[in-house]
C-alpha cells in the first residue's frame, strides 16, 4: 500500500458514511412532494387553464386570501409552462385543497448511565460497565398539506395532482405568502410539461 492510500481510504470511508446523513438532513428541511398524472393525458394538447369555482380553499361563499395567493402562484407556474389563462372555456381547471394538522413526534433515544463503581469500594480501579436507559422526547408541531388538482374541463377528469407536505415553522407562519409560493413552486417542479 502506498503512503497516501490509508489517508485516501479513510477519507473515502468517511465520505460514504456521511452521504446518507447529508441526504437525511436535506430531506428534513424541505417539503415532501408527490405527484401523479393520468398516463393517457396528452399534456401537449392543452393550451389554456382557469380555476374551479368555488375553489376548495374558499370558505362561506367568499374567496380567502390563501386562495388568492394560491391562484397567483399557480398562474405564474402555468404561464411559465406555456399555458394561457382563460376565464371563459379553459381546457384545464385548477383546484386546491389545503389542510393544517397538529402532529406529535415521539423519539426514544438510549442514553448511557454509568454505574457507581465496582461494589462501591474499588472505584478508580475498574472501568464501570455502562448501563442504558431510554430518554423519550415529545415535540408538537403543525404539518401543512397542499394538494393542487388539474382537471381536463371537457372530460371532467383529473389529469394531474401534486401534493406538498411540510412541517410548518414559525418563519412560515410569519410569512404565509412566501410559504404558499414555495409549496406551489415545489409541486409544479413535477408537472409533466
Amino acid at each position: 500500500m502506498a503512503r497516501g492510500e490509508p489517508r485516501l481510504l479513510g477519507g473515502l470511508v468517511l465520505a460514504l458514511l456521511a452521504a446518507p446523513l447529508v441526504g437525511l438532513a436535506g430531506c428534513a428541511s424541505g417539503p415532501e412532494v408527490r405527484a401523479m398524472s393520468d398516463p393517457s393525458a396528452n399534456f401537449a394538447q392543452y393550451q389554456s387553464f382557469g380555476f374551479a369555482d368555488p375553489l376548495g380553499t374558499d370558505r362561506a361563499g367568499y374567496q380567502s386570501i390563501v386562495s388568492q395567493q394560491l391562484k397567483a402562484a399557480t398562474r405564474r407556474e402555468m404561464e411559465a409552462r406555456g399555458l394561457r389563462y382563460a376565464e371563459q372555456a379553459p381546457q384545464l381547471l385548477v383546484n386546491f385543497n389545503a389542510t393544517l394538522n397538529d402532529k406529535m413526534r415521539v423519539t426514544t433515544t438510549p442514553e448511557p448511565v454509568m454505574a457507581p463503581g465496582y461494589y462501591g469500594y474499588r472505584r478508580g480501579f475498574y472501568q464501570p460497565w455502562p448501563m442504558y436507559t431510554e430518554r423519550t422526547d415529545v415535540t408538537q408541531y403543525q404539518e401543512g398539506t397542499l394538494t393542487i388538482d388539474v382537471i381536463d374541463a371537457a372530460r371532467k377528469q383529473l389529469v394531474w395532482e401534486g401534493t406538498v407536505t411540510k412541517s410548518i415553522t414559525s418563519k412560515d407562519q410569519q410569512n404565509v405568502g412566501a410559504a404558499i409560493d414555495g409549496a406551489v413552486t415545489a409541486a409544479f417542479a413535477k408537472f409533466p410539461r
